[in-house]
């Protein structure tokens, strides 16, 4: 074998295996752990320990297909903007080295599948669920309020509330208040979230022509919406309560006084017009929603007595 060929018989190893990581990448694998973290506990609430686990990983591979599917869509969707943004300027569309047209089709076929397997392996309603996830997550949120209001991820994070509504339903068939309460959790919960991360990188996000809060109202204005849903968020947990048991309700208390005191501690920063790190809040804040969801999973896992039973 003579030196070039050998060269090239490297290099197609490294292609194929960097043209896998940029279809991979496209999925935003660190944003679908937020499926495991809120799925999980979601079903094992609706059946208090005694879901099937064949039922909990079917559920799990449906919701990985769709939130696949969305993100891969979500990419093509903000090709323009990522390659603006030094946060998202490595992705995979945005450096080109996966064809736009080929991650459409990818994320087309990702949806697709989720629906299809959520209606094989449990239900209807699940499969809707999953459907219209991905629809009001690329349609509604990427393609008509994340470039036009400032309340985008207000409205469009209820996109990222849906895995314990589908949880939920692959048990049940139906949706219970829990179910609607968790949702509330997760959905007051995005805000301090994800404007956390934009004060730490708001350039990029008016470079992109994009109105997140931090880049169009002061700082203060800011961690004032961020406080106010950090209350709304603590308030929910402590409301489904009343579907669980002692242990849950015990770190649900605990934690989110220490998640409000974060938020306090941040708005209070910026009052006394001190150098602040919202970029903590940020990373803190998945911790957070990660301590509440686990000790919803083992008190239901247990099958501890709730409030509603005595």
């Amino acid at each position: 074998m003579s030196i070039r060929e050998g060269h090239l018989s490297d290099e197609a190893p490294s292609r194929v295996r960097a043209t896998l990581l940029g279809y991979l990448s496209l999925t935003k694998p660190r944003v679908i752990e937020l499926l495991l973290v809120t799925t999980i506990p979601a079903m094992l609430l609706a059946g208090r320990g005694t879901v099937d686990p064949l039922l909990i990983l079917n559920t799990l591979v449906g919701g990985l297909l769709a939130a696949a599917g969305a993100n891969t869509l979500n990419c093509v969707a903000d090709a323009d903007i990522d390659k603006m943004m030094k946060r998202t300027e490595r992705r995979p569309l945005a450096r080109d080295s996966v064809p736009r047209s080929h991650a459409l089709i990818f994320g087309l076929v990702l949806s697709v599948a989720s629906f299809f397997w959520l209606w094989w392996t449990t239900n209807m309603l699940s499969a809707h669920l999953a459907g219209a996830t991905i629809a009001f997550y690329v349609l509604v949120y990427t393609l008509l309020l994340k470039r036009r209001t400032s309340q985008n991820v207000v409205w469009g994070g209820a996109a990222g509330c849906m895995p314990v509504m589908i949880g939920w339903s692959a048990v049940t068939g139906t949706i219970g208040w829990p179910a609607l309460v968790m949702f509330a959790i997760i959905f007051f919960w995005t805000p301090p979230h994800t404007w956390a991360l934009a004060m730490r990188y708001k350039e990029d996000y008016a470079a992109a022509g994009v109105p997140m809060l931090p880049v169009v109202a002061t700082e203060r204005q800011v961690t004032k919406q961020i406080l106010i849903y950090t209350w709304l968020t603590v308030l929910a947990t402590l409301t489904l309560a009343l579907a669980t048991g002692w242990l849950y309700a015990s770190v649900a208390l605990v934690a989110g006084t220490w998640f409000l005191a974060m938020a306090h501690q941040l708005n209070a920063g910026v009052r006394r017009g001190e150098t602040i790190k919202p970029l903590r809040l940020f990373l803190q804040s998945n911790n957070y929603l990660a301590v509440v969801f686990c000790a919803l999973a083992v008190d239901s896992a247990l099958d501890l007595p709730t409030l509603l039973s005595r």
